[in-house]
């Protein structure tokens, strides 16, 4: 027998249809949220919407990596102890945690916001591979800078890597990947910090 919604309060009914529409989570489980928030005392609720409201109005992108920052320069890019002529170009934010989770990198990043995917409908100017081009051409010297292409090694990933070395090849900018401890198609999100540790501290030299 179907599972039938019957709620007794349309702004139960509200709630339960605002938190299903979060990635993963489905009617039942949103009910059982709805639920639980009424049991907790009004401040705890009122601080957990005000927390979500200032993710959404108050987060804001990196004018030079795309990291989510708090300010218009992230924490990595503001310190002056990382490397800044290392450049790792990672597909998302995730990526960026992932990698600091190793604790075994000390450059900068840029975040692309997504990988060339014709099937999904994304090109090169969906991403933000227009600003790493112009991020290159601005460094001093581009010959003793690198750039690490740290994007998943399936068609998408290359792809994206090749397009993105035949933009900045001319600069003679050191472009390099990881090596791969990391399988075929795996993504940076799900491999284990040992791992992506080593394929950072390992990596090759892009060869298109």
């Amino acid at each position: 027998m179907a599972y039938k919604e019957n709620y007794p309060s349309v702004l139960l009914s509200e709630a339960v249809e605002a938190i299903s529409s979060l990635p993963g989570v489905g009617r039942r489980s949103a009910l059982r949220l709805a639920l639980h928030l009424l049991k907790q005392p009004a401040e705890n609720v009122h601080h957990f919407t005000q927390a979500i409201d200032r993710l959404r109005d108050d987060v804001c992108y990196c004018s030079r990596c795309r990291m989510i920052s708090d300010s218009e320069i992230c924490s990595i890019c503001g310190d002056h102890s990382r490397d800044q002529r290392t450049i790792c170009v990672v597909e998302s934010v995730r990526d960026v945690m992932s990698i600091e989770g190793t604790g075994q990198y000390h450059g900068v990043y840029h975040v692309l916001g997504g990988i060339i995917s014709p099937i999904a409908g994304v090109g090169p100017s969906d991403l933000t591979i227009k600003e790493l081009t112009e991020r290159v051409h601005a460094l001093d010297n581009p010959s003793e800078s690198e750039i690490i292409l740290a994007l998943s090694g399936d068609v998408e990933g290359e792809t994206t890597a090749f397009y993105i070395y035949r933009q900045i090849e001319a600069t003679g900018i050191k472009v390099s990947t990881l090596a791969r401890g990391l399988g075929f198609g795996d993504d940076l999100e799900y491999a284990d910090s040992l791992t992506l540790g080593r394929s950072l501290t390992n990596r090759q030299i892009f060869k298109p």
